[in-house]
């Protein structure tokens, strides 16, 4: 029997949803003003948090059921903003702050300093309705 490799890691998903978000922070800093797809752009970040935060966690996981407890531990360190930020992001949403969404971009530029876009790759039909299907949960 031929021995199964899973392609699709959490690194790999993570790395896509970092992507994905970079992307979005760079249109969302060429917008001027808060409509309909702004919202939805905002509200495709704190998905994509969530799923960075799980990825982390599957991460986790393995490493604790192998004993690598120090591993885990300091990569729940460096990624711990994550859901942090996926909170603020939702409850300023839910609230209607739409004042201190900037702010909060701001906070997770540093983040994804190192991520290198030099092509939009993402369709911005991915995002359409994220809004509505935020306030619906």
């Amino acid at each position: 029997m031929a021995r199964i490799i899973n392609t699709n890691s959490p690194g790999k998903r993570r790395n896509a949803h970092m992507r994905t978000i970079a992307e979005i922070l760079r249109h969302l800093s060429q917008q001027r003003d808060f409509n309909q797809q702004t919202k939805d752009m905002v509200a495709m970040l704190v998905f994509c948090l969530r799923a960075v935060d799980q990825t982390v966690e599957e991460s986790i996981r393995a490493w604790e059921k192998r004993g690598y407890w120090k591993k885990a531990d300091d990569f729940q360190q460096k990624w711990w903003w994550s859901s942090l930020m996926a909170d603020t992001i939702e409850k300023r949403l839910r609230d209607g702050n739409w004042d201190e969404i900037p702010e909060t971009m701001i906070k997770l530029y540093p983040h994804f300093a190192g991520i290198q876009i030099n092509r939009m790759t993402r369709d911005p039909a991915d995002w359409d309705g994220a809004y509505i299907r935020l306030m619906d949960d």
